[in-house]
């Protein structure tokens, strides 16, 4: 899988980050694997959220565009301010949305309330988006197909389906935004959202809790989504996810 983590107050700040701040204060917040940092910017009374892929990074945020402005109709997800791309990299610029991620020191110190939002947001991101209108796939089909050579092979056939939704694509806890109350807000980090099997996404998601908050978490967060385990297609969309993500 790839790492990504909170970053250092020793990011550097791309030029074009900087000439659409404005002035105002950037603040590097997250790096991934694949070289993209999200930075934000301290915009009084409304702060923006900028996300950086350099040129060559796989992360489309082209992709990530278009999702966001399809889910923001049914969904709490980031609203759109700006986007572009340059000789350097791409930029997606976005409003934000009020909580934070749940993993923070504070939801680290309470995992019960945090796997509780975590997984109730999950389930309503499930039950909001309109599966008939979507227009975007991430089917374990589409997934093998884009799997460089042949490694999808070792994998057994895809499980039936469970239950077709609009999967968030990505629904590691950390992409999860939590009040100061606990309740759920919404999601970021929306580029492969798309029409899959649900458990695409709780496959990841409870897998992500351990990550997080260590072993032990992966049950209360079924219950807060309102389901049963299912082993089998657990292991399978974990290692589609491992092929995806390779350490």
């Amino acid at each position: 899988m790839t790492i990504s983590s909170f970053a250092g107050d020793d990011v550097p700040v791309p030029a074009v980050i900087r000439q659409i701040s404005a002035g105002h204060p950037v603040v590097p917040i997250w790096v991934n694997g694949d070289g993209g940092v999200t930075f934000r910017i301290e915009v009084p009374g409304l702060r923006q959220f900028a996300k950086w892929a350099p040129t060559g990074s796989p992360n489309s945020l082209t992709a990530e565009r278009e999702r966001l402005r399809w889910a923001a109709d049914f969904a709490a997800v980031p609203h759109v301010l700006d986007y572009a791309e340059t000789t350097d990299g791409t930029y997606l610029l976005t409003a934000e949305l009020r909580g934070e991620t749940a993993i923070t020191d504070r939801w680290k110190s309470r995992p019960a309330q945090a796997v509780r939002a975590a997984g109730s947001g999950l389930r309503s991101l499930h039950d909001s988006l309109p599966v008939r209108t979507c227009p975007f796939d991430w089917s374990a089909a589409t997934r093998l197909a884009a799997i460089p050579g042949r490694d999808g092979d070792q994998l057994p056939s895809v499980p039936p389906v469970d239950r077709l939704v609009v999967c968030q694509g990505d629904a590691c806890v950390p992409n999860t935004l939590i009040e100061a109350n606990g309740d759920f807000v919404g999601h970021v980090d929306l580029g492969n959202l798309g029409l899959a099997d649900r458990w695409a996404d709780l496959a990841v998601a409870t897998w992500s809790t351990e990550w997080n908050y260590g072993p032990g978490w992966e049950l209360p967060f079924l219950n807060a989504y309102g389901i049963a385990p299912d082993p089998k297609r657990t292991t399978y969309y974990r290692a589609l996810w491992n092929l995806e993500h390779p350490v």
